[in-house]
C-alpha cells in the first residue's frame, strides 16, 4: 500500500500532447518535486501519474489536477498551476 497525495497530477502523453510538449512537462514536474511517475511527494501533497488521452486534444499538452483539466502552453506554467493547489 502506497499513500496517495491530496492532489492527483496527471500528465497526458497521448499523441497530440506528446508532440506538443507533454514529455517536457512530465520531466519538469519530476525534477521540481523530486519524484518519479506513480510516486507521491514526501509531504503527501501530490501524486504524479501519466495518462494517455483525456479527450482534450485541442488543449494539448494537457495537465490534469484532480478533476480539473489545464492546457499548458509552456512547461513552466505547470509548476505555477500546481502552486494554486498548495
Amino acid at each position: 500500500m502506497v499513500p496517495r497525495g491530496r492532489h492527483i497530477v496527471r500528465v497526458c502523453l497521448g499523441t497530440a500532447c506528446y508532440v506538443r510538449g507533454g514529455q517536457a512537462i512530465l520531466d519538469l514536474l519530476k525534477k521540481e518535486f523530486n519524484i518519479e511517475v506513480n510516486q507521491t511527494t514526501p509531504d503527501l501533497r501530490y501524486t504524479l501519474e501519466v495518462i494517455n488521452c483525456p479527450g482534450t486534444c485541442g488543449l494539448a499538452p494537457v495537465l490534469c489536477v484532480d478533476e480539473d483539466v489545464h492546457g499548458i502552453p509552456e512547461p513552466v506554467r505547470a509548476v505555477e498551476i500546481l502552486k494554486e493547489y498548495a
